[in-house]
């Protein structure tokens, strides 16, 4: 009996077809994820609102965001569309001779920016930052906009 298991093993390994196993999520579709995370957010559209815009689930909309899923190239039209950015925005930040993110908001290489307290170092990627970017340009007029900034900033040098 023992013998016959060994035999059926092998045959089964035999047909067997190798799976691909899941690995972590590619750097540029992380990437992509995240510009796509930010700007939903900057609009005020929750997952749920961009899903039914695009005709998907709120799910898969989290499985984009996170680089766990790709986005096909014309999903990213669509979302470009919807969004009101140009395909461009979802790459923005990557380095084409290098293959990697640049952190700032330069078209060369610069140092990012990061708060002491900030563990990955991405400030736009923070809920709080979101917020506070979609709140201020709520306001209509430029001038109390300047104004915030100014106070913003005179709080930020007593500390």
């Amino acid at each position: 009996m023992l013998i016959t298991l060994k035999v059926g093993l092998l045959i089964n390994m035999g047909t067997q077809t190798q799976r691909k196993t899941k690995g972590t999520p590619n750097q540029v579709d992380v990437h992509v994820g995240q510009r796509l995370r930010v700007r939903r957010s900057l609009l005020g559209y929750s997952q749920e609102k961009l899903a039914s815009l695009i005709g998907l689930t709120f799910q898969q909309v989290q499985k984009y965001e996170r680089g766990t899923n790709r986005v096909s190239a014309g999903r990213l039209y669509e979302l470009s569309k919807i969004l009101d950015v140009p395909v461009s925005y979802f790459f923005d930040q990557i380095s084409e001779e290098t293959d990697h993110i640049t952190p700032g908001m330069s078209d060369n290489d610069q140092d990012g920016f990061t708060a002491e307290n900030e563990s990955n170092g991405d400030l736009m990627a923070r809920k709080e930052t979101l917020d506070l970017v979609r709140i201020y340009y709520s306001i209509e007029n430029p001038e109390a906009r300047k104004d915030i900034v100014k106070f913003i900033k005179s709080m930020a040098e007593r500390m």
